[in-house]
This record gives C-alpha cells, structure tokens and sequence, in this order.
C-alpha cells in the first residue's frame, strides 16, 4: 500500500514540475521585460514625450532635445560630406564614409528609439499581466509589479 501511494505521489511530483518550472520561467520572463522597460523609461526619459513622432522615420536627437527626419539628416549629411565641411568628431572634413557611417548610426538609433517608445507604453500590460501570475502560482508580488 505504501509503495502505491509512494508511486502515485512521486509521479505527481513529476507531473507538477514542469508546470512550476514553465510557472517560474514565465514570471522571470516577465520581469525581465518589466525591468527592461523600466531601465528605458529611465534612460529614455526625455525622449518619450515624442513618441508619436518616432515611427522609423525620425529619431530622436537628444543633444538639442529634437526629433529628426531621417531623410532630412540624410541631405543633411551628403551636403556636409560635398562641402567638405569640418567633422568634430574626426577632426577633419566630412567625407562620404563619415556621413555613410553617421547615416547608419542614426537608421538604427530611429528603430532603437521606436522600440523604446513600444517597450515603456507596454509597461502597464506587463506589469498587471505579472499581477495576475503571482495570483495564479501564489507567489509573492516585489516589486518589480509595482
């Protein structure tokens, strides 16, 4: 008799793990998001009032708190490159690498920035979504949830 309930409840404990270990793994999951879009809320403070604005076609040009057209910089670039004008980053003229460079620089701060804008406004979802987990397992609320 022993050795029955010894086996039923063994393999309830087998049955029962992957459940807590998918459990745990999605609330750490999800706090890492949390935590994710905390740190961009953070550090991406001042440029979150342009979020509507920051669509992959601009990006956000914190030195002068802007948002800038992409193809505008673009031009921008390819006249300071055939100007020859001086680049205080080099300490020399621009030239079609430099601005070729900076160009790429700023295609991928443009999708950087809209991902940082998505990432923040999805906070509040996250952040209930790991409300209700904790409900669900019964594991406590910290406070990345709050």
């Amino acid at each position: 008799m022993t050795r029955i309930g010894f086996t039923a409840a063994l393999l309830a404990l087998l049955l029962c793990s992957p459940l807590h270990a998918q459990n745990a793994e999605a609330l750490n999951d999800l706090k890492a998001k949390i935590f994710d879009a905390q740190m961009a809320q953070r550090n991406f403070a001042s440029g979150l009032r342009h979020c509507s604005e920051l669509n992959a076609t601009n990006f956000y040009f914190e030195p002068r708190d802007r948002v800038l057209n992409l193809q505008d910089y673009r031009r921008s670039l390819d006249n300071l490159a055939s100007q020859g004008a001086f680049n205080v980053e080099t300490k020399r003229p621009w030239n079609k690498q430099d601005a070729d460079a900076r160009w790429a620089q700023v295609q991928k701060q443009a999708a950087t920035d809209q991902a940082n804008c998505a990432l923040v406004a999805s906070l509040p979802f996250l952040q209930k979504k790991l409300k209700e987990l904790e409900q669900q397992t019964g594991a406590p609320v910290d406070a990345a949830s709050k």
